[in-house]
């Protein structure tokens, strides 16, 4: 059962996030902080709730050769969107910008690293003609996990200690060992380690010679991908009475300090960081959807690496054309993907377009904002 309290709080023309926590549990090495009771799921029922505003996303729209994506849900080629993405961890450091490739994904993971660092995953399913991705950093625990999400093949340079064997449980294409060596090179134009980089044709030759399978799992389209895309014509756009006004909504995180802003007149998300725009190889960073996911964070043993619990039935914001919503969310199992309800404890649809989700310290929960 999960459970979520949400209070919110108005402030002249600013409306902000705030949550009411009993005080933190501890166990072991790691940290956990739960929500007090609002939205309640009970368990799952067999069969999904006979109603029309669920368009399952296993019911993928064809059409003159195009499909519709698991990541977007908009038409793709079939050849593209009938594969599996890779998932390509990416520098966030003011070193490294501007990530190239990052506006050709469909999904894109922000979670915070050791320090006050965040880093990037950019799951990617037309990679093909690009000939520069990343640049490209090491693997952390938790983002093996986010890949198995997606059914991607992971694309990371090198490792945390603690990551080492999680990598067993996922297609990985290894910068550092002689594996996946090959899938990479060093630019001149950026020191390192924010010059390494891989390309659509480099991934392509070295997926095939670690001989990683190019189709979904059979599992994986069952369930018919991850998100339960809005299928129908007319966008999803939240009720006033159950949502927040989402003109400018920022995370919290402390050292890139970032912000989307909300622009009424093409319905995207424009994000912001280090007191700029975010720019990447092509233009600013702009998103249809972002996700606020709430994790509890620990760490391992007496190390400044974080140990996030994505396991956990949790809550957060879905935020999209102005409005966010919260939700309470629960994952299928250890490598199964994370769903995402509303109060009724119905299944959550996503516009379609690209989406970004933030995954944030349960801590740091009274950092959010969310802003008219």
């Amino acid at each position: 059962m999960v459970l979520l309290s949400l209070v919110l709080v108005s402030c002249g023309a600013k409306q902000k996030t705030e949550i009411e926590t009993p005080a933190q549990q501890e166990s072991g090495t790691e940290t956990a902080t739960e929500a007090p009771p609002s939205i309640v799921i009970e368990d799952e029922p067999e069969t999904e709730p006979e109603t029309e505003a669920f368009v399952p996303i296993n019911e993928r729209v064809e059409k003159d050769g195009m499909i519709s994506s698991y990541l977007t849900g908009e038409l793709v080629p079939i050849e593209q969107g009938c594969r599996r993405p890779v998932a390509v961890m990416m520098s966030n450091d003011k070193e490294a910008a501007p990530q190239y490739g990052m506006m050709d994904a469909g999904v894109i993971y922000e979670a915070p690293v050791e320090g006050t660092m965040n880093r990037f995953m950019s799951v990617i399913e037309a990679y093909d003609d690009l000939d520069r991705i990343g640049s490209v950093r090491s693997c952390r625990t938790y983002y093996t996990y986010f890949a198995r999400e997606w059914d991607a093949i992971y694309a990371h340079y090198g490792q945390s200690s603690f990551a080492k064997p999680y990598l067993d449980n996922v297609d990985n294409i290894n910068g550092v060992d002689g594996s996946g060596g090959a899938a990479y090179y060093r630019s001149k134009d950026k020191k390192s380690p924010h010059n390494a980089y891989t390309s659509g044709e480099m991934l392509d030759n070295t997926i095939d010679r670690l001989g990683y399978s190019r189709d979904y799992s059979t599992e994986y389209e069952e369930r018919g991908g991850h998100f339960r895309f809005n299928l129908e014509e007319d966008e999803i756009v939240f009720e006033e009475a159950l949502s927040l006004p989402a003109g400018t909504v920022k995370p919290g995180y402390t050292y890139n300090a970032p912000w989307f802003t909300y622009d009424p007149e093409d319905g995207l998300y424009y994000r912001y960081q280090y007191g700029r725009e975010h720019m990447s190889d092509k233009g600013q960073v702009a998103v249809k959807n972002i996700i606020f996911q709430y994790c509890p964070v620990g760490h391992y043993a007496d190390t400044d690496y974080l140990n996030i619990d994505v396991h956990e039935d949790g809550y957060g914001f879905i935020i999209t054309n102005g409005r966010a919503m919260p939700f309470a969310s629960r994952k299928d199992g250890e490598f199964g993907v994370t769903h995402y309800y509303d109060m009724e404890g119905n299944e959550f649809r996503i516009n379609r377009g690209k989406t970004w989700i933030c995954i944030i310290d349960s801590k740091g929960f009274d950092k959010t904002e969310i802003l008219e």
